[in-house]
């Protein structure tokens, strides 16, 4: 079984569409660790199309914002305007099912799927550091999770931490990690809708965990184009300028 796993698509529609044209007859089952709304100018559009994949999905922050589950007083000022603007655009339908999504971890089919860090769905995880406790404490030898926007992860042997830089190089699409036996990982797949590790290209992955490989893929799409839906919808300048970047 080949899963594509997606996360932090962020109302991203132009993103979304671009990286499943790329992954298209090479996947069999979808997981989604989370924030498929925020930020973006499509996240009715995002919705149903990640509905429409019957993709095994946990909440994000964001989703918990957007839905009312969570209060937004913890979110900077530019973040608090695009939940608000986003609670007041979604289809009481779509509301309803991010106010619905469960909280990670959750198994799929002998790994774990986190938005966050393992015992803490709003913790970011960026450093050795910060994953040994979640790489000493799954069940599983890999678990999927979001939440930074980096593509990459950890990898625990015995006891030495290291920290996993997969991001494919700028003329390539995609870079190929190989499970090595006796040997735990918390794995990213990065942002489809919001990178922040400076590659401004959409990131997910594809998982083979039968045949112990992992594909980390990076797509280009039309960042202009969500650009300027983004400032015909009014969302906050920042927001907008980042994208080009990938920070």
């Amino acid at each position: 079984m080949r899963y594509l796993v997606l996360s932090d698509i962020h109302a991203n529609m132009t993103a979304l569409e671009a990286a499943l044209a790329a992954a298209k007859g090479k996947w069999d089952q979808c997981v989604c660790l989370g924030d498929l709304v925020g930020y973006g100018p499509d996240p009715n559009e995002v919705v149903d199309r990640v509905r429409s994949l019957s993709a095994v999905t946990i909440r994000g922050n964001h989703d918990k914002a957007v839905s009312g589950i969570d209060d937004i007083e913890d979110f900077n000022p530019v973040a608090r305007s695009a939940v608000l603007w986003t609670r007041e655009r979604l289809s009481p339908e779509n509301l309803k099912y991010l106010e619905q999504l469960p909280q990670g971890p959750i198994p799929v089919d002998g790994f774990l799927i986190a938005h966050g860090a393992l015992h803490d769905e709003d913790e970011y995880v960026f450093s050795p550091e910060l994953a040994m406790d979640g790489l000493v404490t799954s069940p599983t030898t890999a678990l999927f999770f979001g939440h930074t926007h980096i593509q990459g992860g950890f990898s625990l042997r015995g006891d030495q931490v290291s920290a996993l830089y997969l991001k494919p190089a700028n003329s390539a699409h995609t870079i190929k990690l190989d499970l090595e036996p006796d040997t735990k990982y918390l794995l990213n797949p990065g942002s489809i809708g919001q990178p922040r590790d400076g590659d401004a290209r959409a990131a997910f992955a594809i998982a083979d965990l039968k045949n112990r490989s992992v594909e980390f893929w990076r797509v280009p799409y039309n960042i202009e184009d969500v650009q300027n839906r983004m400032m015909q919808a009014g969302l906050p300048e920042p927001l907008i300028l980042r994208l080009t970047f990938g920070r």
